[in-house]
């Protein structure tokens, strides 16, 4: 058996074709195009198609990547609101006559962590992804975790500052509020507009930026060490653009999470880069289909 997996994001539409062992046979990438004809939706299918025809596979399976919430059973996005317009429970598989799974794109970013990357032989672990959000995916016991409502992971809509503006959720000071490339320009007071803008500006000597960089950072280390104490994972993966950052978000979050987290008996939970790039959520949900299919139960270590 062999599994297409397709992440759509906001910008590029990311597709491949994988193997039992997560080899990547096939890729591709198209631009989404995010408008009102739900153009991006006809170019899903076509990728999908194009795979399917190419290689001719008599038994093939389908994982579907996305932003939002699935539906209970994982055949289709059940709530992903303001964007993305025909998404929502939009029926894949019978559209493509292909047995489907749809996960959220950060809970298949972490299978494919769990499965061949960061997280790999870990039986419980957390991903956070670092961008323009910040997003998360909760790995327990060897399986991903999505909870009631397949809501489960949203780790960017954590509480740190209870007096803080209130993010898209509502929810006042959260982590995506403190270290979301989204409020850059806020947290900088308009200086910058990017945060490897700051980065760059910190390397050349300015101390404001190393003053805000370094508080997001803080704050990143007290949402941390809060879901140490929550779930207390084996480790913790770190995704997304902004771990681009290198040694400049990994050493002082290290430096911080030593004095946050509660170590006891000396324990500490590991802080790791993601092994997967922008193929992440394809190669997850392609591995989260085939195992669905495969075993109809989702074991991954």
């Amino acid at each position: 058996m062999k599994s297409i997996g397709i992440d759509i994001g906001g910008t590029r539409i990311k597709a491949v074709l994988i193997d039992k062992d997560g080899n990547v046979l096939y890729h591709s990438y198209r631009p989404t195009e995010d408008n009102t004809d739900m153009s991006w939706r006809q170019t899903v299918l076509d990728i999908a198609n194009e795979i399917k025809n190419k290689f001719d596979e008599k038994e093939l399976v389908l994982g579907i990547s996305a932003p939002g919430l699935p539906n209970e059973k994982n055949t289709a996005i059940a709530y992903m609101p303001g964007r993305m317009q025909g998404l929502e429970n939009f029926n894949w598989q019978a559209s493509l006559k292909l047995p489907t799974c749809v996960l959220n794109d950060a809970v298949a970013a972490m299978v494919a962590e769990a499965s061949f990357g960061a997280a790999r032989k870990k039986k419980n672990a957390v991903l956070v992804t670092l961008g323009t959000g910040v997003g998360g995916a909760i790995l327990i016991d060897g399986k991903p975790y999505q909870g009631a409502f397949n809501k489960a992971g949203h780790i960017g809509h954590m509480v740190i500052d209870d007096e803080g503006d209130r993010d898209v959720t509502g929810m006042p000071g959260s982590l995506e509020e403190c270290i979301g490339e989204c409020t850059i320009v806020k947290r900088t007071e308009g200086r910058f507009s990017s945060t490897r803008e700051m980065l760059d500006a910190m390397k050349n000597g300015d101390e404001y930026a190393k003053i805000v960089w370094l508080k997001s950072v803080r704050q990143l280390a007290i949402g941390l060490s809060s879901i140490t104490n929550i779930l207390s994972p084996e480790t913790i993966v770190l995704g997304g653009g902004i771990t681009e950052a290198g040694t400049e978000l990994f050493e002082p979050l290290h430096e911080y999470m030593a004095h946050y987290e509660w170590r006891t008996g000396g324990k500490k939970t590991e802080i790791v880069k993601a092994v997967f790039g922008d193929l992440a959520g394809a190669v997850g949900a392609a591995f989260y289909a085939m195992r669905h299919y495969t075993e109809n139960e989702i074991h991954l270590n």
